[in-house]
């Protein structure tokens, strides 16, 4: 059998085993949102190479300021809470237990990949070490490794608060998120405004609820069927004009992303920008659903799909360990182009684009071994059970200590 035969019977499996009821545009846009995250990750980000051979973030944003119009098509994450709002107030209606129970079971699904790639990595780090990698590249891939796994915290918060967004979805419909939308710019006005001088630097950090609940929120009242075609179309166009406003008139930063050496972000935490373009996003994709669905009909585009979805929280964690099994080796041979050498000409970029089928082909050898963490765990005794779960927090607590700089 033939390898495209064997991928049209794989796929021609998957479309008899989905259910005629499976909502495919919303595994579809969540299938989206989450491959913008190694794309963005893999095409803004690089090395440069010290004179120790240790490996150091760096982004070619910093050279290449044209590219920032980039980041805001890789930067769908507002487009993951939107959909994680929809399948979360469609889960909690389906609940058989407790509103506890229910959170429960989500936040372990959440929590056992984390747990896994940390782990690993601290079993690794050591490992590495003696073979002759440098410190510097070890912290440099301990902080690639973390970062991406800010996401899950903040996505247990407000899973957590799905109960309350509902009773606000109830009650105010789509307009439930304009408070949250309302405070993020309170918050920039303080930290930006002509009070900026005054205003400690940790108020910034009010944003970081609001700022994802937002478009969560928007999902929440999506699957409540508060948010029609009219509010798609709200959403959408005050989406984008208020994206426009803030880089034209409030000289709002372009990039989606962080940028080394920049004065201000709007990632960390997120500012009115994020949401912004949250809001158009959310508009669209509700605009679009139907279209998608139909689309997503035939099996050869609903089977990666389907497969992506299934290995989600894998592809979050894991990508960025993709890209380093590519770099580090590479920093023993000196300064390979797209991948060691400072991102500073485009050359580099036409490099990094080449080196992407690399990286993909890493993570999926790296996701058909890791993928067994977001199973649940095999059978065994309680004692066994919570022995495991206590040396690999053990070993995760270890890693993070090491990845935020404490040890």
């Amino acid at each position: 059998m033939s390898t495209l035969t064997a991928l049209r019977a794989a796929a021609d499996r998957i479309e008899r085993r989905t259910p005629a009821h499976r909502d495919r545009s919303v595994d579809g846009l969540r299938a989206l949102a989450l491959l913008a995250v190694p794309t963005g990750h893999w095409l803004l980000g690089g090395f440069t190479l010290d004179a120790d051979g240790g490996l150091h973030n760096a982004s070619p944003l910093s050279s290449f300021g044209g590219l920032a119009p980039a980041s805001w098509v890789l930067q769908m994450l507002g487009i993951f809470f939107l959909v994680g709002g929809y399948a979360s107030v469609l889960s909690f209606r389906r609940r058989t237990g407790s509103t506890g129970a229910w959170l429960k079971g989500r936040v372990v699904r959440l929590g056992r990949p984390v747990l896994g790639v940390t782990a690993v990595w601290a079993l690794a780090a050591p490992v590495l070490y003696a073979a002759g990698v440098p410190e510097a590249t070890l912290r440099t891939g301990a902080t690639l490794v973390v970062q991406p796994l800010w996401f899950v915290g903040v996505y247990v918060v407000v899973t957590a608060l799905t109960p309350y967004c509902v009773r606000a979805a109830h009650r105010l419909g789509g307009w439930a998120a304009a408070p949250l939308i309302a405070s993020v710019a309170v918050v920039d006005l303080l930290r930006y405004g002509p009070l900026a001088d005054s205003v400690p630097s940790w108020l910034s950090v009010l944003n970081v609820l609001p700022g994802w609940l937002f478009a969560y929120q928007l999902g929440v009242s999506w699957g409540e069927r508060r948010i029609g075609r009219r509010g798609a179309w709200l959403l959408l166009a005050g989406g984008a004009v208020l994206f426009a406003a803030l880089l034209v008139a409030f000289h709002y930063p372009a990039s989606m992303v962080g940028v080394p050496g920049a004065a201000r972000t709007n990632s960390h935490p997120p500012s009115l920008l994020v949401l912004a373009l949250a809001s158009a996003q959310s508009g669209a994709a509700i605009l679009l659903r139907d279209r998608l669905a139909r689309l997503l009909e035939r099996p050869a585009l609903w089977a990666p799909v389907v497969v992506v979805n299934l290995c989600a929280m894998t592809i979050l964690c894991w990508h960025q360990s993709a890209l380093l099994a590519a770099a580090v080796p590479a920093s023993f041979v000196g300064g390979v182009a797209g991948l060691t050498t400072a991102p500073d000409s485009l050359g580099w970029i036409l490099a990094r684009v080449a080196w992407m089928p690399v990286f993909a082909a890493l993570l999926a050898l790296i996701t058909r071994y890791a993928r067994r963490f977001e199973a649940a765990p095999a059978p065994g005794t309680r004692r066994a059970k919570a022995v495991r779960r206590a040396v690999a927090g053990v070993l995760a607590a270890g890693f993070a200590v090491f990845a935020l700089g404490l040890a």
